[in-house]
Protein backbone atom coordinates (compact mmCIF):
# COMPACT_ATOMS: atom_id res chain seq x y z
CA UNK A 1 0.00 0.00 0.00
CA UNK A 2 1.72 3.25 -0.96
CA UNK A 3 1.89 5.95 2.21
CA UNK A 4 1.45 9.27 1.38
CA UNK A 5 4.28 12.02 1.27
CA UNK A 6 3.11 14.86 2.90
CA UNK A 7 4.51 17.88 0.88
CA UNK A 8 5.17 21.34 2.70
CA UNK A 9 4.52 24.55 1.52
CA UNK A 10 6.28 27.84 2.87
CA UNK A 11 3.98 30.04 4.91
CA UNK A 12 4.72 32.96 2.83
CA UNK A 13 3.25 31.58 -0.24
CA UNK A 14 -0.19 30.81 1.19
CA UNK A 15 -0.45 33.81 2.27
CA UNK A 16 0.47 35.56 -0.95
CA UNK A 17 -2.14 32.95 -2.76
CA UNK A 18 -4.36 34.03 -0.33
CA UNK A 19 -4.08 37.80 -0.31
CA UNK A 20 -4.27 38.18 -3.98
CA UNK A 21 -7.29 37.44 -5.69
CA UNK A 22 -8.01 35.37 -8.48
CA UNK A 23 -8.22 36.91 -12.22
CA UNK A 24 -11.47 35.64 -13.08
CA UNK A 25 -12.52 37.38 -9.66
CA UNK A 26 -11.60 40.46 -10.17
CA UNK A 27 -14.66 43.24 -10.10
CA UNK A 28 -15.85 44.90 -13.17
CA UNK A 29 -14.31 48.38 -13.62
CA UNK A 30 -16.36 51.61 -13.25
CA UNK A 31 -15.86 52.30 -17.15
CA UNK A 32 -16.91 48.83 -18.09
CA UNK A 33 -19.89 49.73 -15.52
CA UNK A 34 -21.14 52.50 -17.06
CA UNK A 35 -20.69 51.08 -20.81
CA UNK A 36 -23.07 47.95 -20.16
CA UNK A 37 -25.19 50.02 -18.45
CA UNK A 38 -25.46 52.70 -21.26
CA UNK A 39 -25.65 49.98 -23.87
CA UNK A 40 -29.04 48.26 -22.13
CA UNK A 41 -29.96 51.60 -21.25
CA UNK A 42 -30.44 52.36 -25.09
CA UNK A 43 -31.53 48.60 -25.95
CA UNK A 44 -34.57 49.32 -23.68
CA UNK A 45 -35.10 53.09 -25.16
CA UNK A 46 -35.25 51.38 -28.58
CA UNK A 47 -37.34 48.98 -27.83
CA UNK A 48 -40.13 51.17 -25.54
CA UNK A 49 -39.74 53.83 -27.57
CA UNK A 50 -43.23 54.04 -29.02
CA UNK A 51 -43.86 54.33 -25.14
CA UNK A 52 -40.77 56.29 -24.45
CA UNK A 53 -40.81 59.07 -27.13
CA UNK A 54 -42.56 62.29 -26.24
CA UNK A 55 -44.36 62.60 -29.93
CA UNK A 56 -44.42 60.87 -33.35
CA UNK A 57 -41.65 60.44 -34.95
CA UNK A 58 -42.19 61.66 -38.20
CA UNK A 59 -45.44 63.48 -37.56
CA UNK A 60 -44.59 67.40 -38.84
CA UNK A 61 -45.39 70.90 -37.58
CA UNK A 62 -43.90 73.23 -39.95
CA UNK A 63 -45.40 76.26 -37.39
CA UNK A 64 -42.90 74.98 -34.76
CA UNK A 65 -40.25 74.29 -36.98
CA UNK A 66 -36.45 75.24 -35.77
CA UNK A 67 -37.95 75.26 -32.03
CA UNK A 68 -35.11 75.61 -29.51
CA UNK A 69 -34.71 72.47 -26.49
CA UNK A 70 -37.11 74.00 -24.13
CA UNK A 71 -39.57 72.58 -21.47
CA UNK A 72 -42.22 74.63 -22.18
CA UNK A 73 -42.73 75.96 -25.80
CA UNK A 74 -45.55 78.82 -27.17
CA UNK A 75 -47.82 75.83 -27.57
CA UNK A 76 -47.29 74.54 -24.39
CA UNK A 77 -45.19 71.54 -25.73
CA UNK A 78 -42.10 70.91 -24.78
CA UNK A 79 -39.31 69.80 -26.43
CA UNK A 80 -36.00 68.97 -24.76
CA UNK A 81 -34.09 68.98 -27.63
CA UNK A 82 -35.87 70.99 -29.93
CA UNK A 83 -37.84 70.31 -33.45
CA UNK A 84 -35.98 70.26 -36.65
CA UNK A 85 -36.47 72.00 -39.88
CA UNK A 86 -40.29 70.32 -40.73
CA UNK A 87 -41.29 70.72 -36.66
CA UNK A 88 -40.39 67.07 -35.67
CA UNK A 89 -39.39 66.60 -32.50
CA UNK A 90 -35.89 65.70 -32.13
CA UNK A 91 -35.96 64.15 -28.84
CA UNK A 92 -38.62 61.44 -30.66
CA UNK A 93 -36.46 60.98 -33.27
CA UNK A 94 -33.10 60.13 -31.72
CA UNK A 95 -35.09 57.36 -29.26
CA UNK A 96 -36.16 55.89 -32.35
CA UNK A 97 -32.95 56.16 -34.35
CA UNK A 98 -31.60 54.16 -31.78
CA UNK A 99 -33.95 51.13 -32.50
CA UNK A 100 -32.91 51.76 -36.09
CA UNK A 101 -28.90 51.67 -35.46
CA UNK A 102 -29.10 48.74 -32.98
CA UNK A 103 -31.06 46.55 -35.28
CA UNK A 104 -28.81 47.01 -38.02
CA UNK A 105 -25.90 46.87 -36.31
CA UNK A 106 -26.66 43.98 -34.46
CA UNK A 107 -28.05 41.89 -37.08
CA UNK A 108 -25.07 43.17 -39.44
CA UNK A 109 -23.06 41.81 -36.63
CA UNK A 110 -24.59 38.36 -36.93
CA UNK A 111 -23.92 37.95 -40.56
CA UNK A 112 -20.42 39.28 -40.96
CA UNK A 113 -20.10 36.81 -37.06
CA UNK A 114 -21.19 33.50 -39.10
CA UNK A 115 -19.37 34.18 -42.65
CA UNK A 116 -16.52 35.15 -41.05
CA UNK A 117 -15.68 32.54 -38.68
CA UNK A 118 -17.25 29.77 -40.74
CA UNK A 119 -14.29 30.77 -43.36
CA UNK A 120 -11.68 31.38 -41.09
CA UNK A 121 -12.65 28.30 -39.20
CA UNK A 122 -12.19 26.07 -42.58
CA UNK A 123 -9.31 28.26 -43.98
CA UNK A 124 -7.34 27.38 -40.43
CA UNK A 125 -8.41 23.83 -40.05
CA UNK A 126 -7.82 23.05 -43.96
CA UNK A 127 -4.63 24.89 -45.59
CA UNK A 128 -3.82 24.58 -48.44
CA UNK A 129 -5.80 25.88 -51.56
CA UNK A 130 -8.73 26.70 -49.50
CA UNK A 131 -6.69 28.53 -46.89
CA UNK A 132 -5.26 30.03 -49.91
CA UNK A 133 -8.13 31.96 -51.49
CA UNK A 134 -10.03 32.64 -48.60
CA UNK A 135 -7.01 34.91 -47.29
CA UNK A 136 -6.94 36.38 -51.01
CA UNK A 137 -10.60 37.24 -51.00
CA UNK A 138 -9.49 38.67 -47.28
CA UNK A 139 -6.45 40.49 -48.75
CA UNK A 140 -8.66 42.11 -51.84
CA UNK A 141 -11.24 43.71 -49.92
CA UNK A 142 -8.95 45.02 -46.95
CA UNK A 143 -6.73 46.62 -50.35
CA UNK A 144 -10.17 48.00 -51.53
CA UNK A 145 -12.08 51.03 -49.78
CA UNK A 146 -14.85 49.12 -48.85
CA UNK A 147 -17.23 52.12 -48.32
CA UNK A 148 -17.06 52.63 -52.41
CA UNK A 149 -18.14 48.86 -52.96
CA UNK A 150 -21.17 48.85 -50.41
CA UNK A 151 -21.68 52.46 -52.27
CA UNK A 152 -22.02 50.96 -55.15
CA UNK A 153 -23.81 47.49 -54.12
CA UNK A 154 -26.56 49.64 -52.23
CA UNK A 155 -26.64 51.86 -55.65
CA UNK A 156 -27.25 48.93 -57.97
CA UNK A 157 -29.93 47.07 -55.44
CA UNK A 158 -31.32 50.18 -53.98
CA UNK A 159 -31.45 51.29 -50.28
CA UNK A 160 -33.30 48.79 -47.92
CA UNK A 161 -33.05 46.97 -44.38
CA UNK A 162 -32.08 43.44 -45.88
CA UNK A 163 -29.25 45.64 -48.47
CA UNK A 164 -27.75 47.31 -45.54
CA UNK A 165 -27.42 44.33 -43.06
CA UNK A 166 -25.72 42.55 -45.44
CA UNK A 167 -23.09 45.28 -47.21
CA UNK A 168 -22.61 46.36 -43.38
CA UNK A 169 -21.74 42.21 -42.45
CA UNK A 170 -19.85 41.66 -45.90
CA UNK A 171 -17.75 44.68 -44.64
CA UNK A 172 -17.10 42.73 -41.12
CA UNK A 173 -16.05 38.85 -41.77
CA UNK A 174 -12.58 39.62 -42.78
CA UNK A 175 -11.43 40.44 -38.59
CA UNK A 176 -13.34 37.09 -37.92
CA UNK A 177 -12.06 35.46 -39.98
CA UNK A 178 -7.99 36.31 -40.23
CA UNK A 179 -8.06 35.94 -36.38
CA UNK A 180 -9.63 33.19 -35.75
CA UNK A 181 -7.51 31.17 -38.43
CA UNK A 182 -4.82 31.96 -36.51
CA UNK A 183 -6.59 30.53 -33.73
CA UNK A 184 -7.17 27.46 -35.41
CA UNK A 185 -4.17 26.61 -36.54
CA UNK A 186 -2.30 26.23 -33.14
CA UNK A 187 -5.34 24.41 -31.97
CA UNK A 188 -4.86 22.04 -34.72
CA UNK A 189 -2.15 21.07 -33.73
CA UNK A 190 -2.41 20.18 -30.04
CA UNK A 191 -2.13 16.55 -29.12
CA UNK A 192 -6.18 16.49 -28.06
CA UNK A 193 -7.22 17.53 -31.50
CA UNK A 194 -4.39 14.96 -33.00
CA UNK A 195 -5.39 12.52 -30.48
CA UNK A 196 -9.29 12.89 -31.40
CA UNK A 197 -7.90 12.17 -35.25
CA UNK A 198 -6.34 8.74 -33.67
CA UNK A 199 -9.57 7.97 -32.56
CA UNK A 200 -11.56 7.84 -35.93
CA UNK A 201 -13.38 11.23 -34.78
CA UNK A 202 -15.08 12.83 -37.43
CA UNK A 203 -14.13 16.72 -38.81
CA UNK A 204 -17.52 17.93 -37.87
CA UNK A 205 -16.86 16.36 -34.15
CA UNK A 206 -14.02 18.20 -33.62
CA UNK A 207 -14.70 22.02 -35.46
CA UNK A 208 -18.06 21.78 -33.23
CA UNK A 209 -16.92 20.09 -29.91
CA UNK A 210 -13.38 21.38 -29.41
CA UNK A 211 -12.59 24.07 -31.87
CA UNK A 212 -15.07 26.48 -31.61
CA UNK A 213 -15.33 26.44 -27.79
CA UNK A 214 -11.97 27.70 -27.97
CA UNK A 215 -12.48 30.09 -29.90
CA UNK A 216 -16.00 31.63 -29.00
CA UNK A 217 -15.11 33.89 -26.48
CA UNK A 218 -12.50 35.59 -29.22
CA UNK A 219 -16.02 35.57 -31.19
CA UNK A 220 -17.61 37.30 -28.37
CA UNK A 221 -15.02 40.09 -28.38
CA UNK A 222 -14.91 40.92 -32.13
CA UNK A 223 -18.59 41.18 -32.29
CA UNK A 224 -18.87 43.46 -29.61
CA UNK A 225 -15.81 45.74 -31.43
CA UNK A 226 -17.51 45.15 -34.65
CA UNK A 227 -20.96 46.79 -33.44
CA UNK A 228 -19.61 49.96 -33.01
CA UNK A 229 -17.98 49.69 -36.08
CA UNK A 230 -21.33 48.34 -38.02
CA UNK A 231 -23.31 51.56 -36.00
CA UNK A 232 -20.86 54.25 -37.32
CA UNK A 233 -21.20 52.79 -41.09
CA UNK A 234 -24.81 52.72 -40.97
CA UNK A 235 -24.70 56.38 -39.84
CA UNK A 236 -22.23 57.38 -42.45
CA UNK A 237 -24.42 55.22 -45.34
CA UNK A 238 -27.82 57.29 -44.28
CA UNK A 239 -25.63 60.53 -44.20
CA UNK A 240 -24.45 59.32 -47.60
CA UNK A 241 -28.54 58.99 -48.68
CA UNK A 242 -27.54 55.11 -49.03
CA UNK A 243 -29.04 54.00 -45.58
CA UNK A 244 -32.29 54.34 -43.99
CA UNK A 245 -34.45 56.17 -45.99
CA UNK A 246 -36.77 59.29 -44.88
CA UNK A 247 -38.68 59.87 -43.11
CA UNK A 248 -38.12 57.06 -40.82
CA UNK A 249 -35.27 57.88 -38.52
CA UNK A 250 -31.88 57.57 -38.45
CA UNK A 251 -28.93 59.03 -36.32
CA UNK A 252 -26.98 59.64 -40.11
CA UNK A 253 -29.85 60.92 -41.46
CA UNK A 254 -30.50 63.40 -38.77
CA UNK A 255 -26.90 64.47 -38.93
CA UNK A 256 -27.32 65.35 -42.53
CA UNK A 257 -30.89 66.74 -42.64
CA UNK A 258 -29.64 69.19 -40.01
CA UNK A 259 -26.16 70.05 -41.75
CA UNK A 260 -27.48 73.41 -43.54
CA UNK A 261 -29.14 75.09 -39.66
CA UNK A 262 -25.64 74.40 -37.66
CA UNK A 263 -25.06 78.20 -37.65
CA UNK A 264 -29.42 78.80 -36.67
CA UNK A 265 -30.80 75.29 -35.38
CA UNK A 266 -27.21 73.53 -34.53
CA UNK A 267 -29.51 70.96 -32.18
CA UNK A 268 -30.29 69.10 -35.24
CA UNK A 269 -27.52 67.68 -35.95
CA UNK A 270 -25.24 68.04 -32.34
CA UNK A 271 -27.96 65.29 -30.87
CA UNK A 272 -27.95 62.17 -32.90
CA UNK A 273 -23.97 63.23 -33.37
CA UNK A 274 -23.55 63.13 -29.57
CA UNK A 275 -25.44 60.27 -29.24
CA UNK A 276 -23.51 58.36 -32.00
CA UNK A 277 -20.26 58.98 -30.67
CA UNK A 278 -21.15 58.25 -27.36
CA UNK A 279 -22.46 54.55 -28.06
CA UNK A 280 -19.69 54.14 -30.30
CA UNK A 281 -16.77 55.02 -28.02
CA UNK A 282 -19.07 52.79 -24.63
CA UNK A 283 -19.05 49.62 -27.20
CA UNK A 284 -15.83 49.77 -28.20
CA UNK A 285 -14.55 50.33 -24.83
CA UNK A 286 -17.00 47.47 -23.28
CA UNK A 287 -15.16 45.42 -25.97
CA UNK A 288 -11.98 46.36 -24.62
CA UNK A 289 -12.83 45.24 -21.53
CA UNK A 290 -14.42 41.59 -22.83
CA UNK A 291 -11.11 41.12 -24.30
CA UNK A 292 -9.02 41.45 -20.98
CA UNK A 293 -11.63 39.43 -19.23
CA UNK A 294 -11.56 36.57 -22.06
CA UNK A 295 -8.30 36.47 -23.20
CA UNK A 296 -5.55 34.05 -20.57
CA UNK A 297 -2.79 35.83 -22.10
CA UNK A 298 -4.29 39.47 -21.03
CA UNK A 299 -4.97 38.13 -17.32
CA UNK A 300 -1.73 36.41 -17.10
CA UNK A 301 -3.03 32.76 -16.59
Amino acid sequence: MASSIPVSVPADAVALAAAEPHPRGRAMPWTARVGVAFVLLLAVAGAAAPWLAPYDPTRQALRGRLGRPTLAAADGKSHLLGTDHLGRDVLSRVIYGARVSLVVGLSAVVVGGLLGSALGIGAGFRPGWIDSTIMTVADAQLAFPFILLAIGIIAVLGPSFPTLIVVIGLSGWVSYARILRSQVLVLRSREFVESIHALGGSVARVVLRHIVPNVLSTIVVIATLELARAIVLEATLSFLGLGIQPPTPSWGGMVFEGREYLDSAWWISTSPGVVLMLTSIVVSRTGDWLRDVLDPTLRGE
